[in-house]
């Protein structure tokens, strides 16, 4: 990331702590996320969406069904993310923003890189690196993908107001579109 988005985001998170939650701490926040994302991609890539309903928004859950019921079983696959196969997260775009009837909320954007053994062809996605890793022999090679994931989590911080995060957009570029 760029110098300045790195600055902006760490001065959006001393707001978080300054006026929503003293206790906030991004990497805290990371390891929720990521177990998080562990948990939700798994139930997509088994179309287990009724056990979602907790985790992600109403909206983002309707959108899912009809998607995950189109997908081949190799891109369905491909979403499941163990949590030791994510090589890589970053927080992407920070938002504090309050709605018209005064209610204040913030969300963050997780970008997840993660390796996933999952039959796709070679040429989906096209901008997947594949990586191959043998074994003991030239004959037990294993090839594993390594994709892209982007999850937003949303909190509503208004007093009274549950304090769970909700996953409010889910996207994992060329295989849930």
């Amino acid at each position: 990331t760029s110098p300045f988005a790195w600055l902006r985001t760490r001065f959006y998170y001393l707001l978080i702590r300054l006026y929503f939650d003293q206790e906030f701490s991004i990497e805290e926040f990371t390891r929720g996320a990521k177990q998080a994302f562990s948990v939700v991609s798994k139930l997509l890539s088994q179309r287990k969406l009724e056990l979602l309903d907790e985790l992600v928004s109403a909206e983002v859950l309707q959108v899912l069904k009809e998607k995950i019921s189109l997908l081949p079983d190799s891109h369905r696959d491909a979403l499941a993310a163990d949590i030791d196969s994510i090589m890589y997260t970053t927080e992407g775009d920070v938002r504090i923003y309050y709605d018209d009837d005064g209610r204040k909320f913030v969300s963050i954007l997780m970008c997840f890189w993660y390796l996933n053994g999952a039959n796709l062809p070679d040429e989906v996605p096209s901008e997947t690196k594949v990586f191959q890793i043998v074994f003991g022999d030239e004959s037990s090679k294993e090839k594993k993908h390594l994709l892209t994931a982007n999850y937003e989590f949303r909190r509503e911080f208004t007093e009274g107001a549950k304090p769970d995060w909700t996953i409010t957009r889910i996207e994992h570029p060329r295989l849930l579109e």
